[in-house]
């Protein structure tokens, strides 16, 4: 193996150049070329010769080759054509990578982890494009895919509602199904220049290092996360208001207001200053009401 050349921006544009690339808006490509923000990504991601790795969004290698230098193994699904060329050169000293020209939405990564790992957790690390991140992070924890932890490169605003808190103007619903699952830690903010093309908007690493078992009990998982988007889909109303008018609960207003009441809170609370904690019980004292 020779040590990885595509973190350095010259590199990255005669490989662009050689095979006249053009970015694709539609698949919010944007490449990563600076070698610090890789080796904290890679450091952050705690890789040793024991992991599979599963990439999503390989682009050019870039990140893939420091990958391969750390893994025992390498996937990478890429669900641009254009770019499975590149690949292949970019890689081809890299015996321990293969390369899915796939869209990893569509993909059964768990039957990937089981054929590829013998069904033990990988670790995911992705550059991930903006308008896709949350669909692949959700759908990897409620696939029940094997996954030890999920280090990726996303839009800061979207790392920062992952990690915070109720009371934040950030705290939503992604906040809540994101450290259900799992623990977030942002590892570095990226400014745009770290890229090409330069995104407009500021990038953040975050690892989100799986649970072994999530931290609050349900009855009904699905439930409390029905719960949740209602108590979130109108933030200016109260959180009784929003329960009412969600077509996914079918329980009067004044059963709503008790389970509310219940956990010590006044009917006009918001649903923004609720802990996971609180959704939790808010949600087993609904299923109860609904036996």
């Amino acid at each position: 193996m020779r040590k990885p050349t595509l973190g350095n921006p010259q590199n990255t544009i005669e490989i662009l150049q050689k095979y006249d690339f053009s970015f694709q808006k539609k698949f919010g490509q944007n490449f990563l070329i600076d070698t610090h923000v890789l080796d904290k990504i890679i450091r952050a991601a705690d890789i040793t010769k024991e992991d599979m790795v599963l990439e999503i969004g390989p682009g050019i290698g870039t990140m893939t080759q420091y990958l391969a230098e750390a893994a025992g193994k390498v996937v990478a699904v890429e669900i641009d054509k254009n770019l499975i060329p590149i690949l292949t050169d970019t890689l081809h000293d890299y015996d321990n990578v293969t390369v899915i020209n796939e869209d990893v939405l569509k993909l059964d990564v768990r039957e990937l982890a089981r054929e590829e790992n013998g069904g033990r957790p990988l670790k995911v690390v992705a550059n991930l494009p903006y308008y896709i991140t949350t669909p692949i992070i959700m759908g990897l924890f409620e696939n029940d895919v094997p996954v030890e932890s999920i280090t990726v490169m996303v839009q800061k605003e979207v790392a920062d509602r992952m990690q915070t808190g109720p009371g934040n103007k950030d705290y939503g619903a992604l906040s809540l199904a994101v450290q259900y699952y799992a623990e977030p830690y942002i590892v570095a903010n990226v400014p745009p220049n770290c890229f090409m093309p330069r995104p407009r908007v500021g990038s953040a690493v975050i690892r989100l290092t799986r649970h072994e078992k999530p931290p609050v009990e349900v009855k009904d998982e699905k439930l409390m996360f029905d719960i949740i988007r209602a108590s979130f889909n109108q933030r200016r109303k109260t959180l009784a208001n929003g329960l009412n008018n969600s077509d996914k609960l079918s329980l009067a207003k004044e059963e709503l207001i008790e389970a509310i009441e219940r956990l010590g809170k006044g009917p006009g609370v918001r649903g923004e200053s609720l802990t996971l904690e609180e959704f939790a019980k808010l949600s087993n004292y609904i299923y109860a009401l609904n036996r």
